[in-house]
């Protein structure tokens, strides 16, 4: 049977790169910014870090202070720790590597340098597509990298910029590089947000009313909406896709904010899986709400592969959703179900154990199914004799859902029927997800045959949304 097999389970997901905040003019900036990390964890879980700005009354200079460490946030940071990242400027960052070492501390964000305009913060969400030709440039130029991120490639194209302000600088720096870039810039002056031109990972604006030094206004910036909701601060607006804003002082008087726009190659092309599996279900991102797309796939979904019909006095199937990212679609998927005629319930199939991480210890060659019960626990009673409906949002290598199928049918369901509410992954990415090789798709090593895909994993129907 399937959960018999020796399949690597911990590596059966995307992941994302990172998630980014930071705030200007805010009492405290360092606890807002702690909160507002706690609301992107989900984003990225190996480490996290802060920079925060303080002015010195003795030096009569800004002085920018770093803390970063491995873990959660709430792991990194102690409340000495923010405590003693004083000052009214901050930005911050939740890491998950996709391009660097992912244990090397100095890969770890924000960046924090000094150089002949003064200092320097960066977080970035996102991959460079053109970081090995960047990297090349400034290897044979005699420029010494700190790390293998791609990140610091930033620093060095504003370091080496000959215009000459420092904003003109960030600017020029933006324009040099391609792919995914969603970045935070602290400065002495100012906070700097950019989004790339295709608009491949989502940033906002929020305003804290009345947080600054004496009742002014602060502004935070956040990769997610629900950093800002954490942070008690209001949706201002997205930034858009090749927008690069500045947050100052006069913003803080006036309430507006300098833009400018960067050069355009191609049209907009936003991540589709920042709706699909990435993004929080309570945030809003690209000008909707996440709850709401997925939703909405769901019925989209049941309206292209139906509950399936029983005979009259059978039990009515039953739909599940895969914790966590499949649960809104799966609201959508019933409701249309029952919309249609297709009669069925819905309930939770599993009990997801929220203490085990993305690695644990595996287990010996005899209690191998443990891999996936350590995370994932059939609840019997909603399972056994039923015909079963399981929602998830998307298949990867296919070695997860093909284990919880293996459950689903331990626990004594009838039948097991597939639903997926999203199109089969066929490429990789290289806009800063962590994906497997094109070979190792599951879509892949199937040639898209569905019905072959189906006889794998086991079940009695396989449907992916078109």
């Amino acid at each position: 049977m399937p959960w018999e097999e020796d399949i690597d389970f911990s590596e059966d997901k995307y992941n994302e790169k990172c998630g980014i905040f930071g705030c200007w003019n805010v009492e405290k900036a360092a606890h807002t910014t702690y909160y507002g990390l706690v609301g992107l964890q989900h984003r990225g879980q190996e480490g996290a870090g802060m920079v925060t700005s303080h002015f010195k009354d003795k030096t009569q200079a800004n002085e920018f202070r770093l803390h970063r460490g491995h873990g959660l946030v709430t792991d990194v940071f102690t409340s000495e720790d923010v405590q003693n990242l004083d000052g009214y400027h901050a930005i911050g960052h939740t890491r998950y590597s996709t391009a660097g070492g992912k244990t090397q501390i100095e890969g770890f964000q924000p960046f924090c340098v000094k150089y002949r305009m003064g200092n320097l913060a960066l977080a970035h969400n996102g991959n460079l597509s053109n970081a090995g030709e960047l990297r090349n440039f400034f290897e044979n130029q005699g420029v010494l990298m700190q790390s293998t991120v791609d990140s610091e490639l930033f620093l060095h194209l504003i370091s080496h910029s000959k215009r000459s302000s420092q904003l003109d600088q960030i600017f020029d720096a933006m324009t040099q590089t391609e792919g995914a870039f969603s970045c935070i810039i602290l400065t002495d002056t100012c906070l700097v947000a950019v989004r790339d031109p295709n608009g491949f990972r989502p940033l906002c604006i929020g305003k804290l009313a009345k947080r600054g030094p004496g009742g002014t206004d602060g502004y935070c910036l956040a990769s997610e909406t629900c950093a800002l909701d954490l942070c008690k601060a209001e949706y201002v607006r997205d930034i858009e896709p090749g927008e690069m804003i500045v947050i100052d002082m006069n913003t803080v008087k006036t309430g507006t904010f300098s833009s400018l726009r960067l050069p355009a190659k191609f049209g907009t092309s936003q991540c589709i899986f920042e709706y699909v599996y990435f993004a929080r279900p309570d945030s809003r991102i690209f000008g909707e709400f996440v709850t709401k797309v997925r939703r909405e796939l769901g019925r989209q979904l049941a309206r292209e592969h139906p509950v399936p019909e029983v005979p009259a006095g059978d039990p009515l199937p039953v739909v599940i959703p895969i914790p966590e990212s499949a649960a809104h679609a799966t609201l959508g998927f019933h409701e249309e179900s029952v919309r249609m005629g297709r009669p069925c319930t819905m309930d939770l199939g599993f009990f997801r154990n929220p203490y085990v991480g993305r690695s644990f210890i595996s287990p010996s060659q005899e209690l191998r199914d443990l891999k996936v019960l350590c995370k994932f626990n059939p609840i019997e009673h909603v399972l056994k004799g039923k015909i079963v409906v399981v929602v998830d949002d998307s298949i990867v290598r296919g070695t997860t859902a093909r284990q919880l199928v293996g459950l689903i049918y331990a626990a004594g369901a009838k039948e097991v029927h597939l639903r997926i509410s999203s199109p089969p992954v066929t490429d990789p990415c290289f806009y800063g997800m962590d994906f497997p090789s094109k070979e190792e798709l599951f879509a892949n090593q199937y040639a898209g045959n569905v019905e072959a895909m189906a006889k794998w994993l086991r079940v009695t129907s396989l449907g992916y949304l078109a």
